[in-house]
């Protein structure tokens, strides 16, 4: 109890508690963001050995479990188990130069950055919205829409093991307890329906004129799981800004970059993107502004 007082009487003691356990989860999202879409891929080769009626299991050459907790953490590269203190988030990263201390094979800049993304969202999260339910509701949401958007910016798949379970929290968090989003149930079930019907319909009238898949169905369930816990009011803020922001890096990529007008891009990535900023800011106080 005295802790907890010293937490609500002492903002910078708030902050940096919630930094470092920001910055402890973040590394677990990196080991989702690694190993989920190489489970789900193995997963989706037995699955389809099995239809075919073809022997041998492709889970890995060795034949031991791959999951979020074995093996323990190796290097990619030169197969070296990682030694506790090389994970300590974002100082490790500084302190191997960014390098492998085994084959000093260079360390992706996106590990480091997910951790200090996850550490700083916790402490702005608890200096908003303080020490409560609402603060760890709120962690435990946009921690999985930062494994979405990384999964996605990186493999270009947005789980189901993911958004479907976010989507059903939202929902039975604002029908269990209305007050704690400030959303309700009437707007959450509505705001998850007609954000997928909205990508819905555009998917399937983009595929009918063009003969071409213009988004993926991942999609629809990632915005629907957003408005699930944000209510409808948040879909046309969130569909606004994503699209802007992904028209401007899509259009930055062709022109500068060079990139195909036909190559596929991860929308996932610019739909949380969104969904921060209109949590941030409020969905309420975004449509003040527009009168």
């Amino acid at each position: 109890m005295q802790f907890m007082e010293l937490l609500d009487n002492s903002p910078g003691m708030t902050f940096t508690v919630f930094l470092v356990l920001g910055l402890l989860i973040g590394s677990f999202v990196n080991v989702v963001t690694y190993r989920l879409p190489i489970m789900l891929d193995r997963q989706w080769q037995i699955e389809t050995r099995h239809f075919l009626g073809l022997l041998g299991d492709p889970r890995n050459a060795e034949g031991r479990p791959f999951n979020l907790i074995r093996p323990w953490s190796h290097c990619p590269n030169c197969k070296r188990r990682i030694r506790p203190w090389e994970m300590i988030p974002v100082f490790s990263y500084v302190l191997l130069l960014g390098k492998c201390a085994g084959c000093r094979q260079r360390i992706p800049l996106r590990y480091p950055l997910v951790e200090l993304a996850c550490g700083l969202l916790a402490g702005l999260l608890v200096l908003i919205y303080g020490v409560g339910w609402l603060t760890l509701a709120l962690l435990v949401f946009c921690y999985a829409l930062f494994a979405l958007a990384v999964i996605d910016a990186e493999n270009q798949l947005l789980p189901d093991i993911l958004t479907l379970p976010l989507l059903w929290l939202g929902l039975l968090l604002n029908a269990l307890s209305p007050d704690l989003l400030g959303t309700g149930a009437a707007d959450a079930i509505i705001g998850a329906a007609a954000a997928y019907i909205l990508l819905g319909g555009f998917h399937y009238t983009y595929r009918v004129l063009t003969g071409k898949e213009g988004m993926a169905q991942g999609d629809f369930k990632l915005l629907a799981a957003m408005c699930a816990w944000l209510g409808w009011i948040a879909l046309p803020f969130i569909v606004l800004i994503s699209s802007v922001t992904g028209a401007i890096w899509g259009l930055t990529l062709v022109t500068i970059h060079g990139r195909s007008w036909l190559q596929p891009l991860a929308f996932g990535p610019f739909l949380v993107f969104a969904g921060f900023t209109v949590l941030l800011i409020g969905p309420e106080r975004m449509a003040g502004w527009l009168g």
